[in-house]
């Protein structure tokens, strides 16, 4: 069996290439963290009794409580409601962020999928 080595600058050639799509691929991460940074989202939680509304950044920036689940005698229903609403709200910031990455890495092993590399989270 013979082995073909690549003759003159071919591997040279081919890491530089890749070398300039990693490059691509981390501007293109970048851009697109600024962007979903600032995005806006609107999330309902206990059939609508709360809204929260949170941005890219996972700040919550709003918060509407349904009147009717406000029961001065059953304060942990509506806490429990306004719980699953923010994190309902931080799970969809999430989800978005990672469809988004994947859409740039093509899902490969060790990039996007959270933003674990380099992005502070």
């Amino acid at each position: 069996m013979k082995v073909r080595l690549p003759q003159g600058n071919g591997g040279a050639g081919n890491m530089q290439q890749l070398m300039k799509q990693a490059q691509q691929m981390q501007e293109d991460m970048a851009n697109l963290q600024a962007e979903l940074e600032t995005r806006e989202y609107e999330v309902s939680a206990g059939g609508g009794a709360v809204t929260v509304k949170i941005n890219g950044k996972k700040e919550i920036t709003g918060l509407e409580i349904d009147p009717e689940i406000v029961d001065p005698d059953d304060i942990e229903t509506m806490s429990d409601i306004i719980i699953a609403g923010v994190n309902q709200a931080i799970r969809t910031v999430s989800d978005t962020e990672k469809a988004e990455m994947d859409k740039i890495t093509g899902q490969m092993p060790g990039l996007g999928g959270g933003l674990g590399g380099g992005f502070g989270f």
